[in-house]
């Protein structure tokens, strides 16, 4: 290294602080907003009421508009069966029903669903009446912490329909005929919902009892 060049560790430091003194002399503006700044934004979100039907009840809402149907559902209506896992649409945890097909609702706004209908797990079933699929998905212990279990149901309850529609997934051997309701099939259209405890094999179990086999 050229010996001109060498500077010591203390020098370089005694640099850094000079310049940053003269640009703070300079009356150099902040990089981010000021508090005040801050609370005047806070003062003009972008709110709008909303008419939400949940598990046939309905529901007004005053929410900001950025506000996803997962929050809406969570935070604004307390039904927290519906999971929050990665707020990303990757984990299933968060699937509910709307007019019957299946979503993810972290990625939805909640504005985007007036006079939709959505169901979520508690509109399903109760402890004392499970849904067919909840009671199945007891019978062969098709969860371990059960985090993802009204996600996995809720899709369930949407795939078993999409077969019942003829609706193809992408391991369909002929996209015009009925889906054949198989082990692979369930496990592709399935796919979207994931088991971190990994009881893939009873909750295909669980599907197949409530479908009546598999061909």
């Amino acid at each position: 290294m050229n010996e001109a060049l060498k500077i010591s560790r203390r020098d370089l430091m005694i640099a850094g602080a000079v310049s940053a003194s003269a640009l703070a002399s300079q009356g150099a503006e902040p990089a981010g907003p000021t508090p005040a700044q801050q609370d005047g934004a806070a003062h003009e979100l972008p709110m709008v009421d909303v008419r939400l039907t949940i598990n046939d009840r309905s529901h007004r809402l005053r929410l900001d508009t950025r506000t996803t149907l997962l929050d809406a559902l969570r935070e604004h209506l307390h039904l927290t069966g519906t999971k929050k896992g990665c707020d990303h649409g990757q984990c299933g945890a968060c699937t509910v029903l709307v007019n019957g097909r299946r979503i993810n609702s972290c990625l939805s706004l909640a504005v985007m669903h007036p006079g939709d209908n959505i169901t979520t797990i508690e509109g399903l079933g109760t402890p004392e009446r499970l849904h067919p699929l909840q009671a199945a998905f007891v019978k062969h212990d098709g969860y371990q912490c059960g985090y993802c279990t009204p996600g996995q149901i809720c899709s369930a309850v949407g795939m078993l329909d999409e077969i019942k529609r003829g609706v193809p997934s992408h391991v369909s051997a002929d996209i015009v005929a009925m889906p054949l309701l198989s082990t692979d099939e369930l496990r592709e259209r399935m796919s979207g919902n994931l088991c971190r405890c990994g009881a893939y094999s009873n909750i295909v179990e669980a599907i197949v009892d409530v479908a009546g086999g598999v061909a």
